[in-house]
């Protein structure tokens, strides 16, 4: 096992990627295989699983126990709670070979969202910039941009900004987060970042 410049792993994990950003920690039991792309800065934590194929952005926060499947794709700033489930094949059989290219469905988790514990991403959805998923949800299905969804299948039950808070809509469709000063506007059942305040901290 040859580790890459600058990746700390710890003496009981596993780097056999040679894919992997400056400053990324991957702890005891976890494993990153051969094909794998990780990012800068990540941390991956106790007991989790990155396999050929899959893809961590800068900055991704992996905690204990999550496994990150072929054609998984997570960008920069993901957040995955402990023993969230991720998954790439829709019609899963031990008694047939499948093929990964045509046979595994694709999942995104973009920029800046935030996966809660215990939760399940059924394969083939992508989950929106800074959506929020509650610990314990199951995603059978495409999540907005900051939305805020939880339940068994997962509901939208409001909206959130990219530090976590719920936005309080006014009359004309705009928030603002008062912990980083971005301002959103809701239209037609969407919502978007109109004005950054405070970047990211992180990087």
């Amino acid at each position: 096992m040859t580790i890459p410049a600058g990746v700390f792993v710890h003496e009981r994990g596993l780097c056999d990627s040679d894919t992997v950003g400056e400053g990324t920690r991957i702890w005891a039991h976890a494993h990153v295989m051969k094909g794998a792309v990780v990012g800068r800065g990540c941390n991956i934590g106790e007991g989790s699983f990155v396999e050929t194929g899959a893809v961590l952005g800068d900055f991704c926060t992996v905690k204990n126990g999550v496994s990150i499947w072929d054609r998984v794709v997570c960008e920069d700033y993901v957040f995955l709670g402990p023993d969230a489930s991720l998954t790439n094949d829709f019609l899963p059989r031990a008694a047939f070979k499948k093929d990964p290219e045509t046979e595994f469905r694709p999942t995104r988790i973009r920029e800046g969202a935030s996966i809660g514990a215990n939760a399940t991403i059924v394969c083939g959805v992508t989950i929106g910039r800074h959506a929020m998923i509650g610990a314990g949800t199951v995603v059978t299905r495409d999540v907005p941009d900051f939305a805020l969804a939880i339940g068994c299948p997962a509901r939208c039950i409001g909206w959130v900004g990219r530090y976590g808070t719920r936005l309080d809509f006014d009359g004309e469709g705009r928030a603002r987060c008062d912990r980083t000063g971005d301002v959103y506007r809701l239209d037609d059942g969407k919502v978007t970042l109109e004005k950054m305040g405070t970047p990211p901290t992180r990087g």
